[in-house]
Formats: C-alpha cells, structure tokens, sequence
C-alpha cells in the first residue's frame, strides 16, 4: 500500500514538473510546495526527485533571476539538512552540490543587498564547507560536481568587471560589488578565501594527474574564468602552459592509459584554441600555440604507433646467419673447437688453456719480461677476428657455468649434517699479504671466498691543493649562477618566497637565478667566517687568495660589468656581509676571555661596500639617481666613509643634483644616517658653490641656522669714513 501511494506522489510531481516546464511563473508555488515533502525523513525516490527538481529549476533560464534569489534563500535549510545526512544517497548529493554551485551567486547578490541576513550567509558557509570536505575522499561523480562548485565560489569572490558603476545591480555578480563597509562580507577574507581554492583547484594539473576525470573536469571549469576574470587569467594560463599529460604515463602504455591520455591532451587543447579564439591577440597566442603544437607532437610520438617506422629485423650480432649465408653466397666464418676439461680438479691454467697444442700448454710465461708481453698483447689483440674472440669467450663461459653448477651439487648435504658441522668464516683482513699469496689455492673447486676489497685512502691535500680546488668549484658554481636565467618564483602557501630574510634557504631549488646568488654569496660569508677568524687571514701560504676572498672577486667583477641591472645582487651581497660581522662580533663577545682579550675577527661590509661603491660612482650619470638611492637605501648600514665617497659626487656640476637628491631621500627615510647626511650636505653647502641652490633647500627644513649664518657672512658690513667722521657702508 506504501508503494502504491508513493508511486501516486511521484506521478503527481511529475505532472507538476511539466506544469512549470510549460509555464515558468508556477515555479515559486511548486517550489515551495514540495520542499516539506523531499526532506531527510522522506522516502529516497522522493528525495531523489526532489533534488533533481531544484538543479533543474535553478539552471533554468526560462526563470528570472530576481525569482532565483527569492527561491535560493528559502531552500537552504532543506540542503543543509541533506547534506548534513551522513548515510544519504550519492545521487542526492550530486544533486544538491549542483544546486549550491547555481544558487551561490544569489545568495551572494541577496547578502550584499541585505546586511542584516547573517544566517542565511552562515547557512551558505555551512553547506560550502560540508562541500569542501567532500572533494578529496568522495566518489568522482560527487568530486566533479565539488570542482564545479569551487569555480564558481572562485568566479564569485573574484574581482570582475565594473560596466556601469552607478548601477550595481545590472554588474556581474563579484567581490568587486561588494561595499568595503560591508557588515557580513570582508572582501580580505573573500579574496584569500577564493585565493586558497584557486590554488587547490590548481593542484590537480600541477602534480600532473593521471586521473583524467578530474583533470577533464577542472580544465572545462578554469575556461570560464579564464574568459571573465582577467585578474587570475595569467595564473590559470601559466598552469596551464605547464601542465604535460605525458608526465602522467608512469607505467606501461595500457590501451586505458592512452585513452586517458588523449582525452586530457584534447581538452587542454581545446581551452587553448577557445581563447585564441575569442582573443586572436591574446599576450600570450604565440607561447599558447607552440604548447598546442608541442602536446600534439608529444602525444603523437609516445601514442600514436601508425606513426612510427618498422624497427630493424632481429638479426644476429655477427651480422648474418648461416642460412642467409647459404643462400647470398657468405662464407661461413670457422667454428673454433672449445675441447672438454680434463677429469678432477680444474685450475685456472686449465679453465683458460683452449688449445691441444703441449708446447704451448706447458710454456711459462714469467719468463718474459712483462713490458715484451705487454706488446705483444697488444699486437695479437689489434689483429685478432672479433668472431673468433666472441666464439672463445663464449666456450670459457660455459665451462665456468659447468664448473659452478657441479661444484653446487658437491657441496649439498642433508640439513641434520649442517647443523653437526661449524666452520669459521674466512677473514681475509687478518691473513699478510705475502701469507694470502702462498696459501691461495690452485684448484678452482677449492677457492675460497674473497673478503671485501678497499681501495687505499687518497693521501692528504696540501693546503695550496685544498684552495686551489675549493676556487675551482666557487668558479663552476659562479658559472651556473650567470648562466641560469632570471626567473621569478611562483608564489603560494609554503613556497620559497614565503620564506624571506637571512633565514631563506640557499638551496630551496636550483632552477632560480636568485638561489644561485644566495648560494654563492653564503659561500663566502657564511661557511668560511669561523676559519677566517681563527686564521685572520684572507690570503693562504701560497699568496693567492682564499675561497671566500676569490669569491667575493668574481662577484665584485660581475656587478660591475653591468652594475645597472646587477645592483640587486651587490644589495644581497652587503646585506649578508654585514649580518656575517655582526654574528663574528657577537661570538667573539662572547668567547673572549682573559687569557685571549684581544681576540678580534676580520670585517669585510665596510671595506666591500666602498669599494663596490668607489667602482660605481665614475660610470654614474645625471639619470642613475634611481641606482644609487636604491643602493645606499637597501645596504644595512650607512657610514661616513660611504657618505664621503658619495660627497664626491659634488665636484661634477652635471652631478650636483645627484649627490643632493641621494642625500635627501636618506635624511628622510634613513633616520638612524640623517645626522651623517646633514653633516655631508652642510660640508657641501660651504665648500661647493654650484651645490648650494640645491642642497639650500635641504638644509633650509632641516638645519636652518646654516643658512642664516651663511647669510650673515655674506651680508655687506658696516665702515667709517674718518674724514668726514660719517658712518657709510660699504
């Protein structure tokens, strides 16, 4: 009877379905008429229907967008309430993830227009994370619906484009509508929170999948985003370009692994041409149709079989065998005669020996000198016949396999008689050499067991050898670091950009120019500074530098060479210099005793930094005032050596604003150097005339009474004309 009644309920949804499909403007009446009846507590054919309905209602077109908004906040609780089910049916849960991806722009237009509606965004949220939760562990249909939902909670809290700013309701549904006074939506949170999913949407094609479900499903959902939101499109594009489905063929070559293969080449291939399509002057159509014509050319070879060439026949090493001999008319190379080993114990002099002939069996070789025998080895090996050679390895192959598989046989004995009998094990080590020698025996079935060979340790290097190899490897690694282009990380959680100061990795990755840098440079800061303070020395006993000094040479040349465009690497350079004294300074603080009070530790910032410095300054221009202020803005420490090499600056009237204008950025943004600055710039005022106009206007701010009393000096003073007793000036 239940059966039949539930077979009447779901003829008569059905007839209301067709009810709304003829008429759209009944679906707020039959929405809210069949959400009592597919709750949890319904049968699972009427939750079923029921969920099927409202995806199907909210992706209809024919229903207006303002009727969606009303509908989406009236259906939450009933899709919280499947979703929070833990024994539901996977179909329900396809279904309602689908109705979240179509009603969570609504209820995001309905939020910003309705500040006080908290519980329908907390509502939201709860449903967004129950979803979350679903996309790594669940079924692949329910995970591809979960990445359709990421998209579009993406797409929504994603900036987008502004059409009509004094009509916010006409815009496209995004963060950029949002009002920054919001009392429920925090755009930080909503962007970091679209940030984090993008990035875990990413994923799959990062790792290079093999599943191609997901794969397919993630690159048809990043072409719209791809197409409406240009302020993620290079980072999607740049996945993309990155993203090589033949990584994925780990295994054999199955026929579902190239179906897989193809499948997933096909669909990145289709994103592409979608956008050339829509943008044939895209920045990047040139980089995006040699990723086209690559993947094609990839999958082609590693897939397509038709396309390859017949390999070689299987023939034989000597090049033919003896029938195709025969019938070209070959002439059949002569089989050498291997004769059977004598009876008993076999020595090595046997086991080798493969000719009948007595006189030669029976010739002692030692009685040759070793440099005759060596060439007549030689001469014999150049002119003997590669078949023979082959034929004669092959015959002492097979009477050692003989002779081991007999010698096995000989040694088998029952297991009650292995354990009754103890044998030491052979130690080599402990036996001389000369020993070793004489008791070696000489029959082959009775060799014993050779111990572990060493090779002898190499003999000390020198101290000139030691730095004549570490300069050596500084070099190769110097020539890896120009040689690897400039390429910036890719920022994200965990990454080595995150991880910035002195406390970075050296080696994080290799593939970067700036890990190269900070490699070499902690190679001549970091790892010698405890050798160098014990020595307090830069020079080794040779004369010739050490590594660390050779090393900061040959960044010293390379900076200079283009100093413009490798200013970067000197401010690296100084700044891990000056941390590198300062950590020198405080060890030795702190082991200083009594018996050692003048310990002191070389320092090499000051020293490098004016040098580096003195190296720039003569190439520099009226426009480098970008490079310099850059320079001594970002170098740790600024003393009034560096600040006298700058003065210099002042003597050059094309210069003048240069020196004026570098020293007026670091009084203003260098506090702790301002009083240095000013002393500079006050030297200058007094001693250079074309300086003082401009380094006037500095002083004048800061220290006024350096131009008043240079004023006073300048004004005209007062005289007495003793003849007519009159006060004049002149």
């Amino acid at each position: 009877m239940a059966q039949v009644n539930l077979n009447d309920q779901l003829d008569q949804l059905q007839a209301a379905r067709n009810l709304v499909l003829s008429d759209a403007a009944l679906y707020p009446q039959v929405v809210q008429g069949i959400l009592p009846i597919i709750g949890v507590s319904s049968a699972l054919e009427l939750r079923r229907w029921g969920s099927d309905f409202l995806a199907e209602t909210f992706a209809n077109p024919a229903l207006p967008s303002t009727q969606k908004e009303q509908l989406a906040t009236t259906v939450l609780p009933t899709l919280q309430e499947l979703l929070d089910h833990d024994a539901e049916d996977m179909t329900v849960v396809q279904n309602v993830i689908q109705i979240a991806a179509s009603l969570y722009t609504f209820v995001f237009r309905h939020v910003i227009r309705h500040q006080q509606e908290k519980t329908i965004w907390e509502q939201m949220t709860a449903i967004k994370h129950n979803i979350l939760g679903r996309m790594d562990s669940a079924p692949h249909p329910v995970r591809v619906c979960c990445i359709k939902f990421v998209q579009r909670v993406v797409h929504t809290q994603t900036p987008g484009p502004i059409a009509d700013p004094r009509r916010p309701e006409k815009n496209e549904t995004s963060i950029a509508i949002v009002p920054r006074t919001h009392a429920i939506l925090v755009i930080p949170n909503l962007e970091a929170e679209a940030s984090g999913l993008l990035d875990r949407l990413l994923t799959v094609l990062q790792e290079n999948s093999d599943d191609a479900i997901l794969v397919n499903a993630t690159l048809n959902c990043l072409a719209v985003m791809l197409r409406t939101r240009s302020t993620i499109a290079n980072k999607i594009l740049e996945t993309i370009l990155n993203f090589n489905p033949i990584k994925t063929l780990n295994g054999p070559l199955t026929p579902t692994m190239r179906v897989k293969v193809k499948s997933m080449e096909r669909t990145a291939r289709a994103v592409l041409i979608n956008v050339l399509k829509r943008n044939p002057n895209h920045p990047k159509a040139g980089k995006m149709q040699q990723y086209m014509e690559r993947l094609a050319q990839s999958c082609t070879e590693a897939l397509d079989d038709t396309s390859r060439k017949r390999g070689p026949p299987a023939e034989p090493t000597d090049g033919l065998d003896n029938v195709k001999r025969a019938k070209l008319g070959v002439e059949t190379p002569p089989l050498i005669k291997i004769p059977p080993l004598p009876p008993g114990p076999t020595s090595y002099a046997q086991l080798y020996t493969l000719t009948e002939d007595a006189g030669l069996s029976t010739f002692d070789v030692k009685q040759l000198p070793p440099d005759l025998i060596v060439k007549i080895a030689v001469a014999v090996l150049g002119r003997v016949d590669s078949n023979s050679l082959q034929q004669a390895t092959e015959g002492i192959r097979a009477r050692y396999q003989g002779l081991v598989a007999q010698q096995a046989k000989q040694t088998q004995v029952p297991a009650e008689e292995e354990d009754d009998d103890y044998e030491p094990e052979y130690q080599p080590a402990d036996v001389p050499v000369q020993e070793a020698e004489d008791t070696m025996p000489t029959i082959f079935g009775l060799e014993p067991e050779l111990g572990p060979f060493k090779l002898p340790k190499p003999p000390p290097m020198t101290e000139d050898e030691a730095g004549e190899v570490g300069r050596a490897a500084a070099e190769r690694v110097f020539e890896m670091m120009v040689a690897t282009p400039f390429k910036p990380a890719v920022k994200g959680p965990g990454t080595q950009s995150d991880r910035k100061g002195f406390a970075r990795l050296a080696g994080g990755s290799f593939d970067t120019k700036e890990a190269w840098i900070t490699m070499l440079v902690r190679m001549a800061t970091r790892a010698p500074a405890s050798l160098e303070g014990a020595a307090g020395k830069i020079e080794n006993a040779d004369g010739r530098p050490t590594i660390a000094t050779h090393i900061r040479e040959l960044l010293y040349r390379h900076i200079l060479e283009d100093f413009r465009s490798r200013i970067n690497i000197g401010i690296t350079w100084l700044n891990e210099e000056w941390y590198n004294d300062r950590l020198q300074m405080q060890n030795a603080s702190s082991s200083r005793s009594k018996e050692n009070e003048n310990l002191t530790v070389p320092l090499h910032y000051d020293s490098w930094v004016l040098r580096l410095l003195g190296g720039i300054l003569p190439y520099l221009d009226a426009r480098d005032n970008k490079v310099l202020i850059r320079f001594l803005s970002e170098v740790p420490e600024i003393t009034s050596p560096i600040l006298g090499h700058v003065q210099t600056l002042a003597r050059d009237p094309e210069r003048v604003t240069l020196c004026v204008q570098t020293l007026h950025y670091l009084v203003m943004l260098r506090p702790p150097a301002r009083e240095l600055c000013l002393d500079t710039l006050e030297e200058i005022y007094n001693t250079h005339e074309e300086a003082r106009p401009a380094a006037g206007k500095v002083l004048t701010r800061w220290r006024p009474h350096v131009i008043q009393a240079q004023k006073a000096q300048e004004a005209p003073q007062p005289s007495i004309n003793n003849t007519n007793g009159v006060q004049t000036a002149t």
